[in-house]
């Protein structure tokens, strides 16, 4: 069984946590907090072990009458690779801890490129990440624009994709960001960075990307075209993507209108935390005007990438290859849609 450990129990890490719990070849060693909260009281009621990420800050803990089994330096001592999910910039800094216990480390797409010796996306790159020591899962809008093109590149070609990101002003928790009431430029300046980040995975890619931040805080909405080299019909990308295990080609019957009523179904469906690992794609939206597609995708930004992050663990411990692993994330998730 492979030991895992997760520094930052927040939105990702507390997804990741849960994830690798459920595979059949893996365990949490614990989890580490930089303070006690909810989230740390839940860490404890969900039966993982609690470890502090800052020693200065242990006696909080024992203040919140949460017990603590160590610290951070310990689980990473004791983990066969750690998943850093602390918030940006922060595991750039924790980098020299996992170095110095020899411990490979996975990191969140909110650090910089150069944090890892690859940056990975299971559908697109698995094998690069085989035996990395320290590897970037790629963010969330990143994921699912790797996701969407690795298919197409390899059934037809691609000359060059367009992708326009509405993007969700802050995760449900984040209170404090925003807008509010307004539509943003985000960045104004061009492209922004999604496709400079999506051409770490697909290095000759021609993609241009734009950016917008909406007062939402359920999912990002893709609107994509793509260049194709061949000219397929619309139905055989269709079924081509419907073929896809992480692409959810939403059909048309099930009367889906947006990102609201994809968090609906996947409440109705028992997902945990009303998650979707999946793109969504609307597959009344999968057009081609000559060799052109064009279609609409959302992306759940809280959850996409932990997936990933389980088969990134399997890559660097050499544990499966790509098609085993993503198979067996798939089955220990549910992943079915």
């Amino acid at each position: 069984m492979l030991q895992v450990g997760i520094n930052g129990y927040g939105t990702i890490g507390k997804r990741v946590a849960d994830a690798v719990r459920a595979q059949p070849d893996m365990e949490v060693v614990g989890v580490a907090k930089t303070r006690p909260n909810f989230e740390a009281e839940g860490a404890i009621e969900n039966g993982y072990s609690l470890y502090a990420a800052i020693e200065e800050r242990a006696e909080r803990f024992d203040d919140a009458g949460i017990e603590l089994t160590g610290m951070v330096d310990e689980m990473v001592e004791q983990a066969d690779v750690v998943v850093d999910a602390c918030p940006s910039g922060i595991g750039a800094e924790n980098k020299s801890l996992y170095d110095e216990h020899d411990t490979p480390a996975l990191y969140q797409g909110g650090e910089s490129a150069d944090v890892g010796d690859v940056s990975f996306n299971a559908r697109a790159n698995f094998e690069d990440a085989v035996g990395a020591r320290h590897v970037r899962v790629v963010s969330c809008n990143t994921t699912g624009l790797s996701r969407l093109i690795a298919p197409l590149r390899e059934e037809y070609g691609v000359e060059k994709v367009r992708a326009t990101l509405v993007r969700r002003g802050g995760d449900p928790a984040q209170s404090g960001r925003g807008p509010i009431n307004d539509i943003l430029p985000n960045p104004i300046s061009l492209p922004s960075h999604h496709g400079p980040d999506v051409k770490t995975i697909f290095p000759d890619l021609a993609i241009d990307t734009l950016g917008l931040k909406v007062p939402a805080t359920l999912m990002h909405m893709h609107s994509i075209n793509v260049s194709l080299e061949a000219e397929p019909g619309a139905e055989e990308v269709r079924e081509l993507l419907e073929s896809q295990s992480r692409l959810f080609v939403v059909p048309e019957h099930m009367d889906i209108d947006g990102a609201g009523k994809l968090k609906e179904f996947a409440m109705d469906r028992g997902r945990p935390r009303a998650d979707f690992w999946e793109n969504c794609v609307w597959g009344e939206s999968i057009s081609m005007e000559d060799n052109d597609l064009y279609l609409f995708q959302a992306i759940h930004q809280e959850s996409d990438v932990v997936p990933e992050n389980v088969d990134a663990i399997r890559a660097v411990t050499n544990a499966a290859d790509a098609r085993e692993s993503v198979e067996t994330t798939n089955d220990a998730l549910g992943i079915s849609f």
